[in-house]
């Protein structure tokens, strides 16, 4: 498959890489190592647009086509090395806003749309809970239908967001079907009695993407936030992991892309026996490993997203494209790490950095054993899992 960009495409991610470079760089490692959530830079990249960028012209947006978007978060993220912050954003924009593009009514859209597009309201994915970490669709959220709406009542683990959420998409088991619980999903402001977020939890890395828990005590949801149909809560979750599984994964591509350019540019200066070590094979060949990833990654990524485009089922795609791009992105880390020697072991190189962040990316939106599973069923294997991880 031949992905041929437009001048217009091609200069748009040029411009997000300028964007991420030059407004967003600052501050990095100061933030990672103190966890610090950067609100200042959630807000340029609101008054750059980010958030809105899927948001249809009807509806006051740009309605930038998906692939192009999956190009303008590739070229954020080769810009930015704050994968933390992007990665927050990125659940923003093309997860929270885009299934309420897609399952939202117009009064939905009309009351969450334009502060979710600008930014001054965060939103989050609450699907995960303690107790159902990658057998996701167990869920012990309730849904208890009342006069006027539902009471929901549960906890959710592991949110994105969480700790500064303002809107949560959240889902839980309305019993209206008995197809897998009857499953639905909620529009959950989190100014509503009886929600409860937890604080940040320090974690290993993505330190600027606040993550914690959220608690639902009998929380009073009205019957207009409810997204999709009741007891069809399965396909806005499909749905929602597919796009979220292929635009982090366009994250993980142009942070790759930095990575490998980086350390070539090491590698060609610094000196060992008496020239560059990238004239040493065992160094070359690493960088060229770290090239193969990434190349062989962007198909995967590119294939993905071209089928979301075209309106096709795309969960084995996605499978396929963030199980190769997760495991390529902690090995190529580790490349990045070696090739930089004692240097890259340093906090101020923001190689060990990557590292820490690459290693998120085989647990969160679906364990690697997840997506194996995931594709082995499309290959008509049915494999059972054998381990259970959080999400």
């Amino acid at each position: 498959m031949e992905f041929g960009w437009s001048e217009e495409q091609s200069a748009l991610r040029e411009q997000a890489v300028r964007f991420g470079r030059e407004m967003l760089d600052g501050g990095v490692l100061e933030d990672d190592l103190s966890g610090r959530f950067p609100a200042e830079k959630w807000r340029l990249l609101a008054d750059w647009g980010y958030f809105g960028l899927a948001v249809p012209e009807e509806l006051g947006g740009p309605g930038l086509d998906p692939m192009t978007g999956l190009l303008v978060t590739e070229g954020l993220a080769e810009g930015c090395q704050d994968f933390g912050l992007l990665f927050s954003a990125s659940v923003q924009a093309w997860v929270v806003i885009g299934a309420l593009l897609r399952f939202g009514t117009e009064d939905q859209l009309d009351r969450h749309l334009p502060g979710l597009a600008d930014g001054t309201t965060v939103g989050a994915l609450a699907i995960t809970e303690p107790d159902c970490g990658s057998d996701a669709l167990s869920l012990r959220t309730t849904a208890r239908e009342v006069h006027g709406g539902w009471l929901l009542r549960g906890r959710k683990a592991y949110v994105t967001n969480a700790p500064i959420a303002d809107l949560v998409l959240c889902f839980a088991s309305s019993g209206a079907t008995q197809l897998l619980g009857g499953m639905s999903a909620f529009l959950v402001e989190t100014s509503r009695e009886g929600v409860h977020r937890g604080s940040v939890e320090p974690k290993m890395g993505l330190r600027t993407s606040p993550l914690g828990e959220l608690g639902l005590d009998d929380v009073f949801v009205p019957t207009g936030e409810l997204l999709g149909k009741l007891g069809r809560g399965v396909a806005v979750f499909h749905d929602a992991m597919a796009w979220e599984r292929t635009w982090l994964t366009a994250l993980q591509v142009g942070t790759l892309q930095r990575q490998l350019d980086e350390t070539r540019a090491y590698a060609c200066e610094r000196r060992a026996f008496g020239i560059p070590i990238a004239g040493h094979q065992s160094v070359a060949h690493r960088i060229v490993d770290m090239h193969l990833r990434l190349e062989c990654g962007r198909l995967l990524v590119y294939r993905a997203a071209a089928a979301i485009a075209a309106g096709r089922p795309a969960g084995t795609e996605a499978a396929l494209a963030k199980l190769w791009m997760s495991e390529s992105a902690l090995a190529s880390s580790l490349d990045s790490l070696q090739v930089h020697g004692g240097n890259g072991y340093l906090s101020c190189s923001g190689v060990e950095r990557q590292v820490r962040d690459a290693a998120g990316g085989q647990i969160y939106s679906g364990t690697s054993e997840m997506m194996r599973n995931l594709v082995a069923d499309s290959l008509g294997l049915h494999a059972r899992p054998t381990t259970v991880a959080v999400e």
